[in-house]
């Protein structure tokens, strides 16, 4: 009801003038004013009335979009059809979370087991330009605008921290190690009692399982580690004697080329990490093409020009920076998509298996608070 109820609000009634299709509409769905405390409590429509809402706001959309839609309509439907992405996958680690069943016909049950992808790749330093440009079409808010910035030389890890790489710090006693963590870190792993990252169950006969939707299995060791905070990240990466990325960094080492004579960052970037095509499933596990996340040596194709793998699709990954705006910032008519939550998350790149691909473009800044463990969130590593 809340998606049907986004695509209403901004492609009809705010682009298009036109009356809500339910009177009450907006104290059911309007997530900027119905605080989630109360919208157990709400006279919604059943599950018949709310996918007739549904189809209704769809008739409407393509009628009005029959006649034509100019660049400010068009920008609405954009930001919809994104939104709608976002809770796609929302509604798929709920299910995980809530031990649902998982996601039928979504993606290929034959996920690539390609093994381990050791070692850094070396990124020279220089200018990079960190943001979005208009060239690049429907961009958000904070993308806003690119603006150069100075990188010092640094090795980021070629793939995301594994399974197997994890539970090496969970063995080790990363958990139960005061100086690995924060004091912010510590702080929240006390009050959760985390021991394991969130869904792991333990070793049986020596070896780890995890709980996938409903079912327990042994934990697949060479596929990245998911489901794990910024202060579980923070912490290995203390224990390991590494660091997380920057977002700047990760951009770099993502979508960045080495200048000719290989000393300095090249002036131009790629759109994406293997160049200018977008993305296919021999390169980047994103929209479902599998049914999970792949092994973190799987999908070559989709290598950057300084050799990481799966900077795009498969797991999203922390990084060191907090979500703030880029100077100049000035809020899009969705003004609560970004401005509210500056200065209380940390940044995520990359997209994850289960994000559209017009989300997970390079340049694009996810956000969450640091103790959040429900979203397909890893990381890579870099040298200290």
């Amino acid at each position: 009801g809340h998606v049907a109820w986004f695509h209403e609000y901004w492609t009809l009634r705010h682009a298009a003038g036109r009356p809500p299709l339910i009177d009450r509409c907006d104290r059911l769905w309007d997530s900027s004013n119905v605080a989630h405390a109360t919208r157990w409590h709400l006279d919604l429509p059943d599950r018949a009335g709310t996918f007739r809402y549904m189809a209704d706001v769809l008739m409407r959309q393509e009628d009005t979009l029959g006649s034509g839609a100019g660049d400010e309509a068009r920008y609405f439907y954009d930001l919809s059809i994104r939104h709608e992405d976002m809770h796609v996958e929302a509604l798929t680690y709920m299910r995980q979370t809530l031990e649902y069943a998982p996601p039928p016909r979504l993606g290929s049950a034959d996920r690539p087991r390609a093994g381990a992808l050791p070692g850094d790749a070396v990124v020279p330093g220089g200018r990079w330009r960190l943001g979005s440009t208009a060239d690049e079409g429907f961009i958000f808010d904070n993308e806003k605008w690119a603006h150069e910035t100075m990188l010092a030389p640094f090795r980021i890890a070629r793939a995301p921290v594994t399974n197997a790489e994890f539970a090496a710090f969970v063995d080790a006693g990363g958990y139960r190690t005061r100086e690995f963590w924060s004091d912010a870190g510590w702080t929240w792993r006390e009050q959760r009692g985390a021991e394991l990252p969130v869904y792991w169950q333990g070793k049986h006969d020596g070896v780890w399982t995890h709980r996938r939707y409903r079912i327990v299995e042994e934990l697949p060791p060479h596929e990245p580690v998911l489901f794990v905070s910024w202060f579980e990240a923070e912490a290995f990466c203390c224990w390991a004697k590494r660091r997380l990325p920057t977002e700047a960094e990760w951009e770099a080492a993502a979508v960045g080329q080495p200048a000719a004579d290989g000393t300095r960052l090249a002036d131009m970037r790629r759109p994406w990490p293997w160049g200018d095509e977008p993305p296919t499933a021999a390169q980047a596990n994103l929209d479902f093409a599998f049914d999970g996340p792949v092994d973190v040596a799987a999908l070559p194709g989709g290598d950057s020009a300084f050799g990481c793998r799966q900077m795009i699709g498969n797991v999203w990954e922390w990084t060191a920076s907090d979500f703030l705006p880029f100077a100049g910032f000035v809020a899009d008519p969705y003004k609560d998509y970004s401005q509210p939550w500056f200065g209380s998350r940390k940044v995520l790149r990359g997209g994850c298996w289960a994000t559209s691909a017009r989300i997970a473009r390079p340049g694009y800044r996810n956000f969450f608070t640091p103790d959040r463990t429900d979203v397909f969130a890893g990381f890579r590593t870099c040298a200290i």
